[in-house]
């Protein structure tokens, strides 16, 4: 009971830090960022509020003007069930990747992040 509230406590601190200190969006041409707010409806964000990987992400998707829909696992049981069946596992930061017909579940917040500046350059 205490390390849960511990980690809600520490969790919310870190949100927190991450709020006042967040960086701003990237600043496209128009016709870029439509380009890019196009390919990024195809990417879906699993994630807890109050984790830390999943802070970092967070903040990667705003630096880079990202608009990635974003699904609580924790609050949310239909995305938490969704998460395990297709997914395979309840682990977050998750990123949901449909290209060509076909989905991939991208996990581990370095991952992640490599894919998120590789797809989307500065």
């Amino acid at each position: 009971m205490i390390v849960k509230a511990l980690r809600v406590i520490v969790g919310q601190l870190v949100v927190f830090i991450s709020f006042i200190t967040r960086p701003a969006p990237m600043q496209r041409e128009p016709a870029a960022q439509a380009a890019v707010d196009k390919a990024a409806s195809s990417l879906a964000l699993y994630q807890f509020h109050g984790c830390p990987f999943c802070v970092k992400i967070r903040r990667t998707l705003r630096r880079l003007n990202l608009p990635v829909e974003l699904r609580d696992a924790s609050g949310n049981a239909e995305h938490r069930q969704t998460l395990l069946s297709e997914g395979g596992k309840i682990q977050v930061p998750c990123l949901r990747i449909e290209e060509d017909g076909q989905t991939r579940w991208l996990y581990e917040s370095n991952a992640i992040r490599s894919y998120l500046e590789e797809r989307f350059p500065a």
